[in-house]
C-alpha cells in the first residue's frame, strides 16, 4: 500500500467528484479555492501525475471566480466549470442562481448555457445559476443541476433545485434586453419535475440533485437500449411527513431536436413556474425506502449516483439497519436494492466506479478502499491514517490503474494518488 503526492504548492487543491482526469490518464484538473465552500478561486489548473508539471488552463477576470472543473472524456481534453459573474455587485453576484458553465479551450472560456431572465424568455436558454457540469460518457453532451433566478426574485421558496442538460442541438443566442444576459454553446433544458409541497406519501419531490449518466451508453430495457438516460437523488415526503431522499431516473430522447419539444409547459418557463422539461421527457422513481428502520438515502457523506459502465447498476449510499453508512446498488428499471458493503465503520466519502464495472472506490476507515462488487470484499489502497482523506473526491483515472483524492498535509488541501495493483 502506498500513495504518491501529486500537487505540492502552498495553497488548497480542490478536486471535483468525477471526470478529473484526462482521457490519457495523465492529468488531473483542480480548481484552487481556498475551500469546498468558498467560491473565490480565480484559476482552473492541471497538474501532469508523472511530471508534477503544473499548467493553468484559464484565469478568471474583472471580479469573477471560477470552480468545480470536469474534463471530458475525449482527447485533445476540453474542461467545463462553473464561472460566477463579471463585475459583480449588490445586485448580480455570486451565488446559486447567478452561475453559469464554460467550456474551456486553449485558454478561452466559451458559455455554455445562455441567459434571458427578461421576458419573453427564450427556449433553450436558462435564467441565471448552472452548476457541477459533466460530459456524459461519450462527451457528447452535458448534465447540470440548476437554480433559477427568475423565481428567486419573485418568491426564494418556488426557486428549487433542479436537473438539467445541455445538447448540441445548437447555439443560444436571447435579445439580450438586461446587462447581465448571454449567448450558449448548447441548448439547455430542465430534465426534472419539482413542486414546493410534495404530496406526503407521494412520488413528488422539492428537490432533484446530485446526478449521474446511466452506462458508458445507456442502459438495456428489455429487448430495446436506452441511449440515454441520467439518475438523480429526488427528496420525497414520507407518509409521516419526514424528508426521503430516494433514486430516481429520467430517460432522454436520442434526436437532439425533441429537446426543444415543449411539454404541457414552456420549456422556458414563466414569470412564475421554472423551465419545463421537454415533452419526451418523464421521470420515475426508482427506489422506495421509506419503510426502512433508517429511509432514504444518506446526506453525509455527500455523494453523487454514479452508474456502472454498462448501465445495470446505480450506486448511493443508504444506512444498514444498525445505522452505518453502507453502498448499495439498484437497477435503472427498479426492484429492491442490493447491499454491497457490510464495514463496521462505514464508507466516508463520495465514491466511483472502475472502468471494467467490477469495483468501486471510496474511503473506508480512514483509507482509501477498493471494493469488489460481486462480493462486496473491501481492500485497504493506502494505509490508515489518522485523519482520512477529503470525503470529496476518490476517481479512478481511465485506465483503471490509479485513484485520484485529496489529503490535507502541512494546512493544505493537496491531490494524491494511488496505485491499484
Amino acid at each position: 500500500m502506498s500513495e504518491q503526492q501529486v500537487t505540492f504548492a502552498p495553497r488548497h487543491h480542490q478536486l471535483t467528484n468525477i471526470n478529473v482526469w484526462t482521457a490519457d490518464s495523465q492529468w488531473l484538473v483542480y480548481d484552487v479555492r481556498p475551500s469546498g465552500a468558498s467560491f473565490t478561486g480565480l484559476t482552473i489548473e492541471r497538474v501532469n501525475v508523472s511530471s508534477g508539471a503544473v499548467e493553468l488552463l484559464y484565469q478568471a477576470r474583472d471580479g469573477a471566480h471560477v470552480g468545480v472543473v470536469t474534463a471530458s472524456p475525449d482527447l485533445p481534453p476540453r474542461y467545463v466549470c462553473i464561472h460566477g459573474p463579471e463585475h459583480p455587485d449588490s445586485l448580480w453576484k455570486y451565488d446559486f442562481h447567478h452561475r453559469r458553465g464554460v467550456i474551456i479551450q486553449h485558454g478561452v472560456a466559451e458559455n455554455l448555457d445562455a441567459c434571458d431572465i427578461t421576458p419573453p424568455f427564450t427556449p433553450g436558454a436558462l435564467r441565471g445559476g448552472s452548476h457541477v457540469h459533466v460530459f456524459s460518457p461519450d462527451g457528447s453532451r452535458l448534465s447540470f443541476t440548476y437554480n433559477d433566478h427568475v423565481l428567486h426574485e419573485w418568491d426564494k421558496t418556488q426557486d428549487l433545485r433542479n436537473v438539467g442538460v445541455a445538447v448540441p442541438l445548437h447555439a443560444v443566442c436571447p435579445p439580450k434586453r438586461h446587462p447581465r444576459e448571454y449567448d450558449g454553446s448548447h441548448y439547455c433544458v430542465l430534465v426534472s419535475q419539482t413542486t414546493p409541497t410534495p404530496q406526503p406519501g407521494s412520488d413528488e419531490i422539492n428537490r432533484a440533485y446530485e446526478e449521474g449518466w446511466i452506462g458508458s451508453r445507456g442502459y438495456q430495457r428489455g429487448a430495446q437500449r436506452q441511449r440515454w438516460a441520467l439518475a438523480f437523488i429526488g427528496d420525497t415526503l414520507a407518509a409521516n411527513g419526514e424528508k426521503v431522499a430516494e433514486v430516481f431516473v429520467v430517460d432522454l430522447p436520442e434526436d437532439n431536436a425533441d429537446f426543444a419539444v415543449p411539454g404541457a409547459f414552456p420549456l422556458e418557463g414563466t414569470a412564475t413556474r421554472l423551465p419545463a422539461p421537454p415533452k419526451s421527457v418523464q421521470q420515475r422513481r426508482v427506489t422506495f425506502t421509506h419503510h426502512r428502520r433508517y429511509p432514504g438515502l444518506v446526506s453525509t457523506p455527500r455523494h453523487w449516483l454514479r452508474s456502472s459502465p454498462d448501465g445495470s447498476a446505480i450506486a448511493f449510499l443508504m444506512k444498514d439497519d444498525l445505522g452505518v453508512v453502507q453502498l448499495w446498488t439498484v437497477s435503472p428499471l427498479g426492484g429492491e436494492p442490493r447491499q454491497i458493503t457490510r464495514s463496521e465503520s462505514g464508507i466516508q466519502s463520495a465514491f466511483s466506479w472502475h472502468p471494467d464495472g467490477g469495483s468501486l472506490a471510496f474511503i473506508c476507515d480512514n483509507s482509501v478502499t477498493l471494493c469488489t462488487l460481486a462480493t462486496g470484499k473491501l481492500r485497504r489502497i493506502t494505509p490508515r491514517s489518522e485523519t482520512a482523506p477529503s470525503a470529496d473526491a476518490v476517481v479512478f483515472s481511465p485506465d483503471g490503474r490509479h485513484i485520484a483524492y485529496l489529503r490535507s498535509h502541512d494546512g493544505y488541501q493537496q491531490i494524491f494518488m494511488a496505485s491499484v495493483n
